[in-house]
């Protein structure tokens, strides 16, 4: 095929490229677009030939337009300037979308060194902003066997959770996640995104306690450009951005009233504007919210809507604290150590017997979280290969944080306190061993032995079993 028929043939072959195509005239105005720009916007030929190129609200073009008359339009053509290359950028759509795109602008120059235009090209990455996203997320799961999409736990209390976020994920209506601070209500929101029907889509975060009023109102719902000081360019908000996906509304309690009577509205119709626009946008989105206070009491304060609490409350899940499902906790500090050890180049093998046994005997008022701190701050203070009370916060180590009770204080050679255990059965093998000669000191009444240890009876004859412990054997023995 000679020069002559490929000219011939040049609509065809632009409209075969994937991507989107325009030429815009030195004016400003679009010359010829491509089928592909068409699918990517919504706009026909018909629509945008001899509008100008602003009619697209390009947020990369306002650095480069300008408004003196004496000069050109668009910075592109000034002769230092160079061409635009490879610049991620947002474009409006006729619907009224944005979309992330990566932009390539370049001048054509005639013979006479004279501008034809701008040619620009636009690649639609939405699926590869989606795939950062996801990808973020599971950069933050834990690989362990005892977890579940980065939710640690065997306790009872923990498989409810894993069951109840198996259950949320089958279906589209609301999930409310109740919880102390620091018990990981955000990893229960990104598992139930990871479970769902919606996880080929986008999974939007935000924390309303961190804004403003003013603040939050635009990071929800996008503003116009010029809608008020310092909106030099309109900008999407986080349920246009989590459109056919899942959006992540953490404390939810901190949301001012006025920002509960707009949210509201979106749940019931789908529907929002954008701040300074009037121009109504449809998003296609599963509202996760999460809080640690107790709804209920701010309705009665008139500080939370009651109407807003019916329509998010429609599958609760509540989270246990630490304090609850303690026999986690060996799992929990095996799994921060591991992943402490590739951070820091550190080969720390466990935790002494004191060490793991206050964190047994502690309350953790801050959950999962204070654990996580309390390993990171051990990690740094320790230069040897097991973590000791003494690498360990002080706030932790104060007797009065503690709950220790131990009556079998003069009996501590059961476990060697400076021995070095990284396995979880660690917990296990002393609970047995002060089992063992609780029983052997009461010669074999089982409801003193759990006075000594400050368990009910019942638990006594559970551990029995649990550890195939023979009575007569222990009333008999030397142990």
């Amino acid at each position: 095929m000679d020069e002559q028929e490929i000219n011939k043939f040049w609509k065809k072959i632009v409209n075969t490229i994937n991507d989107g195509l325009m030429f815009i005239g030195p004016e400003g105005s679009i010359l010829m677009v491509n089928t592909a720009f068409e699918a990517m916007t919504g706009y026909t030929a018909k629509d945008t030939i001899g509008m100008s190129c602003q009619i697209l609200e390009c947020d990369a073009c306002e650095k480069l337009l300008r408004t003196d008359d004496n000069a050109p339009w668009c910075k592109l053509f000034d002769r230092e300037q160079k061409d635009m290359k490879k610049c991620s950028c947002h474009v409006r759509c006729k619907d009224g979308s944005m979309i992330p795109v990566l932009k390539n602008a370049s001048i054509l120059w005639d013979d006479d060194n004279t501008a034809l235009g701008v040619v620009e090209t636009l690649t639609d990455i939405s699926e590869l902003t989606k795939l950062d996203e996801k990808i973020h997320q599971l950069s933050k799961q834990y690989d362990h066997d005892n977890s579940f999409l980065g939710l640690i736990g065997k306790s009872r209390e923990m498989q409810t959770v894993f069951d109840m976020i198996k259950k949320a994920s089958k279906s589209n209506a609301p999930v409310i996640i109740l919880g102390e601070s620091g018990t990981g209500k955000e990893l229960v929101a990104t598992a139930i995104h990871l479970c769902g029907s919606r996880k080929e889509g986008p999974y939007i975060q935000l924390n309303c306690a961190a804004l403003n009023e003013a603040v939050l109102e635009s990071e929800l719902f996008g503003h116009a450009k010029g809608a008020f000081t310092g909106a030099y360019s309109h900008r999407i908000g986080r349920f246009e951005a989590a459109n056919h996906g899942d959006f992540f509304l953490d404390e939810i309690g901190d949301i001012p009233l006025s920002i509960q009577t707009k949210l509201l509205r979106v749940l019931e119709s789908g529907q929002f504007e954008r701040v300074g626009d009037l121009s109504p946008i449809k998003a296609d989105v599963r509202i996760i919210t999460a809080t640690n206070k107790n709804l209920e009491e701010l309705i009665e304060k008139k500080e939370f809507r009651q109407d807003l609490f019916f329509r998010i409350n429609v599958i609760p899940i509540h989270i246990p604290p630490l304090r609850d499902h303690k026999e986690d906790i060996p799992l929990l500090v095996n799994a921060f150590m591991q992943r402490l050890n590739e951070n820091t180049g550190k080969d720390i093998k466990g935790l002494s017997h004191d060490a793991m046994e206050l964190f047994m005997d502690y309350t953790w008022p801050g959950n999962v979280r204070e654990l996580k701190n309390a390993m990171e701050f051990a990690f740094v203070t320790t230069d040897g290969f097991s973590i000791k009370l003494e690498h360990l916060p002080q706030k932790i180590t104060s007797p009065q944080n503690t709950n220790l009770k131990n009556p079998l204080q003069s009996h501590r050679n059961l476990v060697d306190v400076s021995s070095i255990d990284s396995d979880i059965n660690l917990v296990e093998s002393n609970e047995k061993a002060q089992l063992i000669e609780a029983l052997r000191v009461t010669r074999g009444n089982q409801t003193k032995a759990a006075q000594i240890l400050d368990i009910n009876r019942v638990t006594v004859w559970n551990r029995m079993k649990k550890y195939g412990i023979d009575l007569k054997k222990v009333v008999s023995s030397n142990i």
